[in-house]
């Protein structure tokens, strides 16, 4: 036989042998849109806006479809419904972590957002105990937010007003703040090490503490050197990089927003003052500001499609059977952007969080930090680090846009795994 020949009938079968093993798991999992070969349903997806993808596959299949990226199924689910269902209703089978290569090449499966079963179990319960201990501790994690707040204002001002980019000095502040937690230290903005922190947010941080020397001869132990570096790791790029990324979207929806920014800082004159520093206190006092900052996570959608669960075991859900390690992937965007739920989701209003009377209202909705037993660790200090910095630069600036607010456009630049808004520039101007 020809080598070319034989070649070709080698992968020919190899071609339809995938195709059966994807059209026999196919009879146990939602319907979908048909596979290519080895490369799956890659090419129906906009790898640009995979959210609005998967919004005109939900249309087609329903809140519930399976995609194959690749050989391997991946389980949809669109819509508030589906999302509570899974992450809440049924926490425990989907609280595994999907397949995720680029970040289990950096990981190896160590730390808090990677890592799974007993390892995940174990290392996200230190980190929630070793985060209250820090905010109980001598100085709270309020005051830590505050003083960085203070700082970020100072380094504001050195901009005399002047046209500027924020995105280095509102990464700078919520990067302190871990700092200050993990290292009992802030730096100053133009520190070296600092900087080269901000420049390497992955790379390895060394944990010389001694709280797991009785762990070092337990084989079985998670609490591992590695482990606890890639722990570490991710407090630093998951407390930094998604706040200081909402910090610069929410700044450019304010510029794009003046109504609401002279609103804001009515509300602020009235409760808090010019001078009188913010704290989360005042918050129950200012439900515009609180429903201002909800508006922003909402409207941003900052992660679309969450990062990918996996279910733990094999899982009925909706008369389907979903096999143990099935990535899912939660649509954020179709419980963010509701049309039901939010009026108008595609337009920035904070009335979405406010009731007839102006009193603050809650949405079971709201799930930017995701939800259930894989919801971000970190939640609360995000919640705070917001609120507060956004409150006192609004505080101590006036807010100058550098083009009529009508031609700012907030179209997000890239709507891939995170939504990252256009660079712009704008003045703050001292009260």
């Amino acid at each position: 036989m020809d080598p070319v020949v034989g070649l070709v009938l080698c992968l020919s079968c190899l071609l339809l042998l995938s195709l059966w093993k994807q059209s026999s798991r196919k009879a146990k999992l939602p319907p979908g849109p048909t596979p290519l070969p080895v490369i799956g349903n890659i090419l129906q997806l906009d790898v640009n806006d995979i959210s609005k993808s998967l919004i005109n596959l939900s249309k087609v299949y329903g809140p519930v479809f399976t995609l194959y990226l690749g050989l391997k199924p991946t389980v949809v689910l669109h819509g508030y419904e589906a999302v509570k269902e899974a992450l809440i209703d049924l926490g425990e089978e989907f609280s595994g972590r999907g397949h995720f290569p680029i970040f289990e090449r950096a990981s190896k499966g160590q730390g808090i957002v990677f890592s799974n079963g007993k390892r995940w179990k174990e290392i996200r319960r230190f980190c929630l105990m070793t985060l209250r201990n820090f905010g109980m501790g001598k100085r709270s994690i309020e005051d830590r937010v505050q003083e960085e707040a203070r700082c970020l204002v100072e380094e504001l001002r050195k901009t005399n007003a002047s046209p500027c980019n924020p995105t280095f000095i509102l990464g700078c502040a919520p990067c302190n703040v871990i700092c200050s937690i993990i290292f009992q230290n802030r730096f100053d903005y133009k520190d070296k090490n600092f900087l080269n922190l901000l420049e390497l947010l992955n790379v390895n941080v060394k944990i010389l503490s001694s709280p797991w020397v009785q762990e070092k001869h337990n084989q079985q132990s998670e609490f591992t050197i590695e482990n606890l570096i890639t722990t570490t790791s991710d407090l630093f790029a998951a407390g930094t990089e998604t706040t200081s990324t909402t910090l610069r979207y929410g700044l450019l929806l304010l510029i794009k927003h003046p109504e609401v920014t002279a609103k804001v800082q009515e509300e602020i004159d009235r409760v808090i003052g010019r001078h009188r520093i913010p704290c989360m206190q005042d918050k129950s006092h200012m439900p515009y500001m609180d429903a201002v900052v909800h508006e922003i996570q909402r409207y941003i959608d900052l992660i679309p499609t969450n990062l990918p669960h996996a279910v733990t075991h094999d899982t009925k859900f909706r008369n389907y059977l979903i096999p143990k390690g099935t990535t899912i992937l939660t649509s954020l965007t179709s419980v963010l952007h509701d049309d039901k739920e939010f009026p108008n989701p595609g337009v920035f209003d904070p009335g979405h969080f406010l009731d007839r009377s102006g009193n603050f209202k809650k949405s079971d909705y709201f799930m930017p930090f995701s939800a259930g037993k894989r919801i971000c660790a970190g939640e609360g200090l995000a919640r705070m680090e917001l609120f507060l910095f956004l409150t006192t630069i609004l505080q101590k600036f006036t807010l100058k846009s550098v083009v009529d607010p009508k031609d700012i456009d907030t179209t997000p630049v890239a709507n891939g795994f995170a939504s990252v808004p256009p660079s712009y520039q704008l003045c703050f101007i001292p009260v």
